[in-house]
């Protein structure tokens, strides 16, 4: 694992356990939620995280796209079908979308190099 997911793993876990700590009902529900909709179901767990990619492309959120990168990853998601990944995100979203594709291929990358 390289420096920007490692950062980025640490840092997840170690916020979403100091949330819980304090959460509500509602907010145990949507993250329960969150999981439970990224399961095998109509679609595979690969298409889905393909689509939270594309979507947390679009909407321009950084740490969405960095976990949906990883779990793209652990999906076995290929080089070739992540271009068309970016292709799709660059499509739909614009070029505004461009700076998030760059550090898209930069933490894609370092999730490749092990």
């Amino acid at each position: 694992m390289g420096k920007l997911t490692e950062e980025f793993d640490a840092y997840r876990t170690k916020m979403n356990d100091r949330i819980m700590e304090t959460a509500n009902t509602n907010i145990k529900r949507f993250f329960a939620l969150d999981t439970t909709s990224y399961a095998d179901g109509a679609l595979d767990v690969k298409t889905k995280e393909m689509l939270g990619l594309v979507a947390s492309m679009v909407l321009r959120c950084d740490d969405c796209i960095k976990y949906h990168l990883g779990k793209c990853h652990e999906a076995g998601v290929k080089h070739d079908e992540m271009n068309e990944i970016f292709m799709i995100a660059n499509l739909i979203g614009g070029s505004i979308v461009i700076p998030h594709y760059r550090r898209a291929v930069e933490y894609w990358d370092e999730l490749n190099e092990a």
